[in-house]
């Protein structure tokens, strides 16, 4: 740090407290519009480092440690942070997770969705949807048909068995063990002769899904159709959706298959994403 800088950082101090009202003038304004980006920098550097004390957060910011630990404290009072009075670091506080879960609360996933399935849909050619838990059934709730789409068949607001459909298997293997088990505990219908219906072969397909972070489908719910699904994260980390991509076999084969659980993947971490997860 300069000199010349310093000396900067001290003649912006009078106007350089964020808990004060910003003067009716430009100097005031700019250094209000300061104070929030140096705010805003301080969360940030808190959530990359997980912890960090006022000397390294001033020299992250470049600022003296008098104008941080100011910024601190009006953080501190708003709950945004907190301090590990033992070792004098501060940390992310609970009101940073208060304001994510408002915000995720207006998130509307059908919203966030379109783009993804759209995008996927161009690309691949096939039918994308967006599939969420309803009691013991997956609902779809957002639909893209592809180029390579010859079906009318209409998806949107169907109720479809977890336990045959790729989506389903995924909302299945990510919910609560007890309610699973509960699911699991009830009589599986055969659609076709491919559909699995005993609980223990069922669990093992479950396992294989979290595994490799992908379901998969082929005739299990309808002859000639097979489908791949990945998981939608919510931004606490929980499944709240998944997002396939579906067509018919002799599209969907064996050969093609990897490549398109490849891209649902993709759109699953990139809808999550959407949905706050990850930041």
């Amino acid at each position: 740090m300069t000199r010349t800088h310093k000396q900067s950082d001290r003649s912006e101090e009078t106007t350089d407290n964020p808990g004060a009202p910003a003067r009716q003038n430009g100097r005031g304004a700019a250094s209000a519009v300061q104070s929030v980006d140096r705010a805003v920098s301080v969360l940030e550097i808190l959530a990359r480092h997980g912890e960090a004390g006022v000397t390294e957060i001033a020299e992250e910011l470049d600022v003296h440690k008098s104008t941080a630990f100011r910024l601190l404290g009006v953080l501190e009072n708003r709950g945004l942070v907190a301090q590990a009075k033992d070792r004098g670091k501060y940390y992310l506080g609970a009101g940073v997770l208060r304001l994510a879960g408002a915000a995720a609360v207006r998130l509307d996933i059908s919203q966030e969705g379109v783009p993804v399935c759209r995008e996927v849909a161009d690309e691949l050619g096939e039918t994308v949807n967006i599939a969420v838990l309803d009691d013991d059934a997956a609902v779809n709730i957002m639909q893209a048909r592809g180029t390579a789409s010859v079906t009318a068949q209409n998806w949107l607001g169907r109720r479809t068995p977890l336990h045959a459909t790729s989506s389903g298997k995924v909302l299945l293997a990510h919910m609560p063990p007890t309610l699973r088990e509960g699911l699991l505990a009830r009589p599986l219908p055969r659609f076709t002769d491919r559909t699995i219906t005993g609980a223990s072969m069922l669990r093992a397909e479950l396992e294989a899904v979290v595994g490799q972070g992908y379901g998969v489908t082929v005739e299990e719910l309808e002859l000639g159709l097979a489908a791949v699904a990945a998981p939608v994260r919510a931004h606490d980390g929980k499944v709240i959706a998944a997002i396939s991509v579906s067509g018919p076999v002799y599209r969907l084969n064996a050969d093609r298959l990897p490549e398109v659980a490849k891209r649902t993947v993709a759109a699953g971490a990139e809808l999550s994403r959407r949905m706050g997860y990850g930041f």
